[in-house]
């Protein structure tokens, strides 16, 4: 048996679609909402199954990983987020750089020799990595009104993925996946579904509404804001965080989303000029992600304002590098 499982955001997706474009074959998919990480944990698998896993954290499967590749399954696992050790295990297949100028579509491009590059660029424009995406598209002969596109469909099927539940979004990402696959070139997808352009709307209409909120706290290297308890400010969350990066590439940021307990989901996006930190920061509240972009799952609400001190305080460094090599 084949199982496919990755994060239901673009960089998950489509990863999973141009590696099913290279080597067809009916597999099981398991996916979810951008905060369903820990997918490995549902998989029943033993001796001759097979797994491909894409954009999903090692560190947060690992004991799942493990149990798996003891129990006789073969394993490939392509993925961006910083990890502890690497398992040594002759099942194991491990693509691992946590970067922060790749995600997982551009590491899948990478062992593909760029052979479904226009789909790794949708990845990586979802994935709110544009300049690198920019350069390599610019590099593979796409034009700047092409690019254009890729870039509104990853930003769009990014935000889909973004919410709760799957309630909150507009398509189940497993539904989606079944849209995207169909399609060698995205070009064609875009041309030939309604659903990019439906989900772009809606997107439109939600920024529009992020845009209009007041920030909770700012100075010249932070920025911090609340968001309601509404599908709305949860779908439109990473979206937001990664426009508001773009815009102000000198200044971090950090989006908390109120729920109905009261505590808050977190996005944090270190800023372009320095992308490293947002991961570290995160762990101190049990969170966790990459350097560049970062979460936390549950922030209790009376550890609000030691998370904002601790974001501010934040010292970040790094620089991005140029996409050589992918």
């Amino acid at each position: 048996m084949q199982i496919d499982i990755c994060n239901g955001d673009a960089d998950g997706l489509c990863s999973v679609v141009q590696w099913r474009l290279h080597a067809p074959q009916e597999a099981r998919l398991i996916t979810g909402m951008k905060r369903d990480i820990e997918l490995l944990e549902t998989v029943s698998a033993g001796e001759h199954d097979q797994l491909l896993v894409c954009d999903l954290s090692m560190r947060r499967n690992q004991r799942a990983l493990r149990r798996l590749l003891d129990a006789g399954v073969r394993v490939q696992y392509f993925d961006h987020h910083e990890v502890d050790a690497v398992p040594m295990h002759p099942g194991l297949e491990a693509h691992i750089d946590a970067a922060s100028d790749i995600c997982t579509s551009l590491l899948v491009d990478r062992h593909l020799g760029g052979k479904f590059r226009a789909w790794a660029l949708v990845g990586a424009y979802g994935d709110n990595l544009g300049v690198v995406a920019d350069r390599l598209g610019t590099e593979s002969g796409w034009s700047a009104g092409d690019r254009q596109r890729l870039r509104r469909l990853g930003e769009s099927i990014n935000y889909n993925a973004y919410g709760d539940s799957e309630q909150d979004a507009m398509i189940k990402p497993s539904q989606l996946f079944e849209r995207l696959r169909r399609f060698r070139d995205p070009m064609a997808f875009v041309d030939g579904d309604g659903i990019g352009e439906e989900l772009d709307a809606l997107r439109q209409d939600d920024l529009q509404r992020a845009r209009a909120l007041t920030p909770y706290r700012q100075d010249r290297r932070a920025r911090v804001y609340l968001l309601p308890d509404a599908a709305w400010s949860r779908r439109v969350r990473g979206s937001f965080a990664n426009i508001l990066a773009s815009e102000h590439p000198q200044r971090a940021h950090a989006l908390l989303n109120a729920t109905a307990s009261g505590d808050f989901v977190v996005s944090v996006r270190a800023p372009m000029d320095a992308p490293t930190g947002a991961a570290r920061l995160c762990r101190q509240f049990g969170g966790d992600g990459r350097t560049g972009a970062a979460g936390i799952d549950r922030l209790p609400a009376k550890q609000l304002e030691r998370f904002v001190d601790a974001f501010a305080a934040t010292q970040w460094s790094g620089t991005t590098r140029t996409p050589g090599g992918i």
